[in-house]
């Protein structure tokens, strides 16, 4: 399975900011729309991700003051991205080894979607899930 099947159920879209816009502007987005993370981005190319723990850590080093910097100052870069022929158990690695929750998936140069650490595990729960009653099905057979 790769994360292309991920992204063919999820859908394409991908909530991003501009590199222009304030750590305070981040902040608001992920509340507003109640997601972990954030592609920034400059034009169609992904700069870096803004996450929760950006938010944490910006705000214990400079306090308030930092909701006015730009996001370009506060988030994680470069970006570890993944492309859409990505096996999803290696997708799974590299966020358990890199202590990440979100991947941006780039092809071509180009933002075509994100996927988090939950939606590779509700993929691989439903998964087995499916095994598991195949095999049922096989036994009471």
């Amino acid at each position: 399975m790769t994360i292309a099947v991920i992204l063919s159920g999820k859908g394409h879209d991908v909530v991003s900011i501009d590199a222009g816009r304030t750590v305070g502007d981040a902040v608001h987005l992920l509340a507003e729309r109640r997601i972990g993370a954030v592609p920034v981005v400059q034009g169609d190319s992904i700069l870096g991700v803004f996450s929760e723990r950006d938010v944490i850590g910006c705000l214990h080093h400079g306090g308030a003051a930092t909701l006015d910097r730009p996001v370009t100052a506060a988030m994680t870069a470069p970006a570890v991205t993944v492309s859409p022929q990505e096996p999803v158990l290696a997708a799974l690695s590299l966020m358990t080894h890199r202590r990440i929750r979100h991947l941006p998936v780039v092809e071509s140069g180009r933002l075509v979607g994100i996927v988090s650490i939950g939606d590779l595990v509700k993929h691989r729960i439903e998964g087995i899930e499916a095994e598991a009653q195949a095999m049922r099905a096989y036994i009471g057979s």
